[in-house]
């Protein structure tokens, strides 16, 4: 199934195209703006463009090159997306392995489903991923003139384990590409990036769609009807087509839990520990990984607002690490009362 057109952006689509035209379109690129604005369909909009066999400046929509990068099966368009891996690999070659075998069936799974939802709080750009990267940077093009690579949400290169090594590994390829090589990176939070990464790529501020465009989306792409209905989820958007596509219910529960937790946070020990104890004692999925989910956004909107930048370093990857438990067989209240003692030192 090939993925949904890409809405509106047309002053950035208009100026890529000029820039593609005159052979001036630079190899390292960052599309940064809002979450849910579309910042990766305009990366996959432009891989497009690079690919098509009409030459164009815009994707022709009808060459085989467009047909495979719609349907993202194109061999020279490389998409990595934050991955929350359920195997872990011993050696460094195994752990490559397993990101390609994660990667794969993560595209596969938006082959058959374009809409996709936000990652999970947990799921990074780890050093393997960038290995992968890296190996697959060398070769030459299978299809086409050149190669280019999207990576979706970079801001998810740190905090990680390993501190800062997957984002340190990205800077000789941006800095000095292959000639043959376009990188476009993502970002909802340029911040977060290190300044070493910013400095390297050309920075293309992608903004808010007008609701009028978020409507046709709803309209056009997911079937909405109702005139009630659709005014508010295009509201609720506010102006982000994504937000249109995220599981609302389970992500504001998990915000809302969020929000007591750090409340119980502040207030004190017995604070603290009833809201660990009044959690359900065997569900460490579900609610509980929401509601850590929402503290890693919390923490994450204090790093964009130029927080105590190392301590809101260190409580999220507190959360981080909690959150890898709440994958295995553990009792979320005993999670969350370590967590609480550990964040109630942090923040």
């Amino acid at each position: 199934m090939p993925i949904p057109p890409l809405y509106a952006h047309e002053g950035i689509r208009h100026r890529l195209v000029g820039a593609i035209a005159s052979g001036r379109l630079p190899q390292a690129l960052l599309f940064e703006g809002p979450t849910g604005v579309g910042k990766q369909r305009l990366a996959l909009w432009l891989a497009q463009a690079l690919m098509c066999e009409a030459g164009l400046g815009e994707g022709c929509g009808k060459c085989q090159h467009c047909k495979l990068v719609l349907n993202l099966s194109h061999p020279d368009v490389h998409w990595f997306v934050p991955l929350e891996l359920s195997k872990k690999g011993g050696d460094a070659d195994k752990q490559v392995e397993l990101v390609e075998e994660a990667l794969g069936e993560e595209m596969a799974a938006r082959r058959q489903q374009p809409l996709y939802q936000p990652p999970s709080g947990l799921a990074s750009h780890g050093i393997a991923a960038v290995r992968l990267l890296l190996r697959r940077l060398v070769l030459t093009p299978a299809m086409g003139r050149r190669k280019v690579f999207v990576i979706g949400d970079a801001e998810r290169l740190v905090p990680q384990t390993g501190a800062e090594a997957a984002a340190n590994a990205l800077l000789k390829a941006l800095e000095e590409p292959p000639a043959d090589t376009v990188l476009i990176l993502t970002t909802a939070a340029p911040d977060a990036l290190l300044p070493t990464i910013l400095s390297r790529v050309v920075r293309v501020r992608v903004a808010r769609l007008a609701d009028s465009i978020v409507a046709a989306f709803a309209q056009q792409e997911l079937g909405v009807t109702g005139q009630r209905d659709l005014a508010q989820r295009v509201a609720l958007a506010d102006g982000r087509i994504g937000k249109l596509l995220a599981d609302g219910d389970g992500r504001a529960k998990g915000a809302d839990a969020a929000d007591r937790f750090l409340a119980a946070v502040e207030a004190g020990p017995v604070r603290r520990y009833g809201f660990a104890l009044g959690l359900q004692p065997f569900q460490a999925r579900g609610g509980f990984t929401d509601m850590l989910d929402g503290l890693l956004e919390r923490l994450r909107e204090q790093a964009r607002a130029g927080g105590e930048t190392e301590k809101v370093v260190e409580a999220i990857a507190q959360v981080l690490e909690a959150r890898g438990l709440a994958q295995g067989n553990v009792n979320p209240q005993l999670v969350a009362a370590v967590l609480a003692d550990d964040l109630a030192e942090t923040v």
